[in-house]
């Protein structure tokens, strides 16, 4: 029966100590590699994986032709090679396109692994002193600002309702737009946390009232973060 390693990538290049050395021993039983990126993929496992031979694999980009993947990989699946399927940063399946295929492994009713690595979902869910036991990581919000102004007061109103974090993402060139429209929109006394760059050198986990960013001077153009909400 084949087996389908869910493979964590870094989600810094600097950071391959977050990486638990037992992913070798995934990678040197796999026949088959499904991959977000590719090429950063093939550059990761070789930082960990000194030996590997990288041509031994076949190899597959998750997001191209996303029909035509999906049926290589039930064909892989049936003819019994083992598969690792790898995010472009974090945990495959989380935020990420390779839940396409792991839908497959499972309807397949193939042996899924899903291997320990770092999520920056969870790590800034872990460091923000938000509420762990009630959470919901909604995305993107919309572009168009007066829809994103409309959710996040939506998310706003629901997370004071149910006493829950809410936790989103943008794409790093419009943070600080992001951050100028939260600070806009929500209440005085809404928590914001700002977590960027995590597990970098240069990693920043900041929570505090929208009151209080007001006071901070913050730019975080083009920096990976993710934002956590949360209304008392």
């Amino acid at each position: 029966m084949s087996i389908v390693y869910l493979v964590p990538c870094v989600l810094d290049e600097a950071a391959a100590q977050t990486i638990p050395l037992y992913i070798i021993d995934a990678i040197k039983d796999c026949h088959v590699i499904f991959a977000e990126n590719e090429r950063t993929a093939r550059r990761f496992f070789k930082s960990i994986y000194k030996d590997m031979v990288i041509d031994d694999y076949e190899w597959h980009t998750i997001h191209k032709a996303e029909e035509e993947q999906k049926n290589i990989f039930r064909q892989r699946i049936t003819e019994g090679k083992n598969i690792a399927i790898i995010s472009e940063a974090g945990c495959p399946g989380v935020a990420d396109p390779g839940q396409i295929l792991i839908d497959v492994a499972q309807q397949m009713d193939a042996t899924v692994k899903p291997l320990v690595g770092p999520s920056s979902i969870l790590l800034a869910l872990m460091a923000s002193g938000m509420n762990g036991q009630q959470f919901q990581f909604v995305g993107y919000l919309p572009i168009d600002n007066a829809e994103r102004s409309k959710t996040i007061k939506e998310l706003e109103t629901e997370s004071q309702k149910k006493n829950c974090t809410q936790i989103f993402i943008e794409t790093p060139y419009r943070n600080n737009q992001m951050i100028e429209v939260l600070l806009k929109t929500c209440k005085p006394t809404t928590k914001i946390c700002i977590a960027a760059e995590l597990t970098s050198p240069t990693e920043y986990i900041k929570t505090k009232t929208v009151a209080d960013w007001k006071k901070e001077k913050t730019n975080f153009h083009k920096k990976p973060v993710i934002f956590l909400l949360l209304a008392v």
